[in-house]
């Protein structure tokens, strides 16, 4: 039962993050915060019910948060060589 209020403190930490930051590394990193904390919730409900169903569907989230961190990190840092700034704001129309 801890770490279902665990996974909810991790979880609305990244929202407020996501929601409030202005740079994209921040705000990437408060989505992967929020995507850890839907891990974490899986592995406690799995260990609750003593089913492993959860804790497959993990290591499939796992391996999605790996690829979406190398692609993420990927456009960021090619967004930052063209303009020269990862502002949020000041990325809201992408026009070559």
């Amino acid at each position: 039962m801890i770490w279902l209020i665990a996974s909810a403190l991790l979880f609305s930490m990244g929202a407020y993050g996501a929601l409030t930051r202005r740079t994209a590394i921040l705000v990437f990193l408060s989505i992967e915060l929020m995507l850890n904390a839907a891990a974490l919730s899986l592995i406690s409900f799995s260990r609750l019910y003593g089913s492993l169903d959860g804790q497959v569907v993990v290591l499939f989230i796992i391996a999605i948060a790996a690829a979406e961190v190398a692609v993420g990190l990927g456009l960021i840092v090619a967004i930052f060589r063209r303009r020269e700034t990862t502002s949020v704001d000041e990325l809201r129309q992408l026009r070559g």
